[in-house]
C-alpha cells in the first residue's frame, strides 16, 4: 500500500460546487476523501522507512507515480524550503489560464517596466519601455529562467508584481498546495516564499494534467532570443532517457532545486529534489531516486478518482496602479469556453482593459461555479458543463505538427514560416518543438497547440489546401 500524493478536493476561495453534480457524485467524493486521509494515515509509516534510506544528496524530496498518485519516496517532503526558480513553474500556470481564457494570445506584446527590467540576472536584459511576446516569454522562463520575463509577466496579467503574487498563492491554495506561499514571480530571494516538496509535486501534476495543450513547452531544450541562443537550465532533458520537463532552481538560500517529469511506455514519474548542494550532486539525486522507483511504477492510469481536479480559479487582472491591491478575493474568474474566444489586441497587453479590483479585505468572496470534474483520461480541465465521457472533441487537447526535422533551427523556421502563410489559422495557438529519437538521432518535432479535436482537423486541412504538410494528433 502506498500514501497518495493529495488534491485539494474540497478547494477554497472561488471555488463552490457546481448544481449539476449529483448526490451520488458528492458521496463518492466523501469516500475518495475518507479513503485519502486513510492512505495518508498509513503514509506516515512509508515515509519513515524512506526517510531512513534518506538521499543525502537533497534536503528533501519526493517521487510520485502520476499514473496512480501513489507517493513512491518521500524524504523531508513537508519541511518548508525554498522554491527559487521552481516558482516560475506557478507562475506559467497562471499564466496558462488567461491565455486559454483568451485574455492573452502567444503574440500579445508585453510591456517591459523599469521595475521588470531591473532584476537580479538570470535574466535577457529586456529594456524599459520595449515589449517582448508572450510566446518568448514563456521560453524565457522555461530555458534561461529569466527573472526580467517573470516580472513581465506579473505585472502584465497582476498590474504590479505583487498583486500577482496574491494571485499565486491563491492559486497555489485552490490547487491544495496548502504550504506554499508567494511573494514574486521569479523566485529571487524573499524569507516569505517558501513552499515543499510535496507541493511542488503537486504542482507538477496539474500543469501536465490541467493544461496539456501548453505543457509540452517545458521539453524546449534551446530558445532562440534576438541572436542569441540559450539552452535550458535542466540537463535531465539531455541526459535522461524520457524526460519532458519541467523545471530548476537556484539562491543561495535554496540550494539547487528540480522538478523532474519523465515517461517511459505508459509508466510516468514525477520528481521533486530540494536542497542539493551543487547542480551535479541535485541532479545525480533525482536521476537515482527516479532509477530506484521505475519497478514500483504503476503502467495502468488508476480508473477510480484518486482526486478531484482542481480547475483554475484566477482573478480577473486589475488595471496597473501605482496602490497596492489591498485583496483580489472580489474579482471575477476567468473561465473557458467550448468556442474559441475572441482575441486580445496583439499590440497591447490584455491587463490594459481589465477592471480595476476593489479591495474586499473584510468582504466574503465572490464565487462563480466551476464544475469539479474527475482527472480520468478522458476528461479535460476545462470542462463547464456536464460532459459526455465519449466525447473527444475537448478545446486544447490537440496539437498540429507540421513538420519533423533533426536540426531544431529548422525547426523553429517551418514554425515560423507555417505562421506567416496562415496567420489567421493559427493565431492564439503557441509553436513549440518536442523532441524524440529515432536511430540514435535527436528529431524535432515542429507544432502548434491549443486545438480541439475537430479545430486540429480542420486547420491541418485548411493548410493541406495551401500545401503545406500537416498531422493533427492528440497531446501526449
Amino acid at each position: 500500500m502506498f500514501e497518495q500524493l493529495k488534491f485539494d478536493s474540497e478547494p477554497r476561495g472561488s471555488w463552490i460546487r457546481s448544481s449539476w453534480i449529483s448526490k451520488s457524485s458528492a458521496s463518492m467524493r466523501q469516500v475518495t476523501k475518507i479513503s485519502l486521509v486513510l492512505l495518508l494515515a498509513l503514509g506516515v509509516t512509508l515515509t519513515h522507512v524512506g526517510e531512513a534510506f534518506a538521499d543525502k544528496r537533497v534536503k528533501a524530496a519526493i517521487i510520485v507515480d502520476a499514473n496512480t498518485n501513489n507517493v513512491l519516496y518521500s524524504q523531508s517532503a513537508d519541511v518548508l524550503r525554498s522554491p527559487a526558480s521552481l516558482t516560475k513553474i506557478m507562475t506559467l500556470y497562471v499564466l496558462f489560464a488567461y491565455m486559454r481564457a483568451g485574455r492573452f494570445s502567444p503574440d500579445t506584446q508585453l510591456k517591459v517596466s523599469k521595475h521588470a527590467a531591473s532584476q537580479s540576472p538570470t535574466k535577457l536584459y529586456l529594456k524599459p519601455g520595449s515589449t517582448i511576446a508572450v510566446k518568448d516569454a514563456i521560453k524565457a522562463l522555461v530555458t534561461k529562467s529569466a527573472n526580467d520575463a517573470a516580472a513581465v509577466i506579473a505585472e502584465n496579467v497582476g498590474g504590479s508584481e505583487e498583486n500577482f503574487a496574491r494571485i499565486m498563492t491563491q492559486t497555489a491554495r485552490n490547487l491544495g498546495m496548502k504550504n506554499t506561499t508567494y511573494r514574486n514571480a521569479s523566485g529571487l530571494p524573499n524569507n516569505e516564499q517558501l513552499t515543499t516538496a510535496r507541493d511542488q509535486a503537486i504542482l507538477a501534476m496539474h500543469i501536465m494534467q490541467d493544461y496539456p495543450e501548453y505543457y509540452s513547452v517545458f521539453e524546449t531544450k534551446y530558445f532562440d532570443y534576438k541572436g542569441r541562443k540559450y539552452r535550458n537550465h535542466n540537463r535531465l532533458l539531455f541526459t535522461y532517457k524520457g524526460t519532458t520537463g519541467i523545471k530548476t532552481g537556484y539562491t543561495r538560500a535554496s540550494g539547487f532545486n528540480l522538478t523532474a517529469a519523465v515517461q517511459r511506455g505508459d509508466k510516468h514519474l514525477v520528481g521533486v529534489v530540494l536542497g542539493g548542494s551543487t547542480s551535479s550532486l541535485r541532479n545525480a539525486a533525482m536521476t537515482s531516486l527516479l532509477d530506484k522507483h521505475w519497478s514500483r511504477a504503476s503502467s495502468k492510469k488508476s480508473g477510480a478518482t484518486n482526486f478531484i481536479a482542481s480547475l483554475l480559479g484566477t482573478p480577473n487582472p486589475p488595471r496597473p496602479s501605482r496602490k497596492p491591491v489591498v485583496s483580489v478575493a472580489s474579482a471575477a474568474v476567468p473561465v473557458a469556453s467550448h468556442t474559441p474566444p475572441a482575441q486580445p489586441a496583439v499590440a497591447q497587453p490584455a491587463v490594459a482593459q481589465a477592471p480595476v479590483v476593489q479591495p474586499a479585505v473584510a468582504q466574503p468572496a465572490q464565487q462563480r461555479p466551476i464544475v469539479q470534474a474527475s482527472l480520468a483520461p478522458s476528461l479535460a480541465p476545462n470542462r463547464l458543463s456536464a460532459p459526455s465521457p465519449a466525447s473527444t472533441n475537448r478545446m486544447g487537447d490537440y496539437h498540429v505538427q507540421v513538420g519533423s526535422y533533426t536540426s531544431p533551427a529548422d525547426a523553429q523556421n517551418r514554425l515560423g514560416m507555417v505562421r506567416q502563410r496562415a496567420p489567421q489559422l493559427l493565431d492564439g495557438h503557441l509553436p513549440f518543438t518536442a523532441t524524440f529519437e529515432k536511430d540514435n538521432k535527436e528529431w524535432y518535432r515542429a507544432r502548434f497547440a491549443g486545438f480541439s479535436k475537430t479545430d486540429a482537423r480542420s486547420t491541418c486541412e485548411a493548410l493541406k489546401r495551401m500545401r503545406l504538410d500537416c498531422i493533427a494528433l492528440a497531446a501526449e
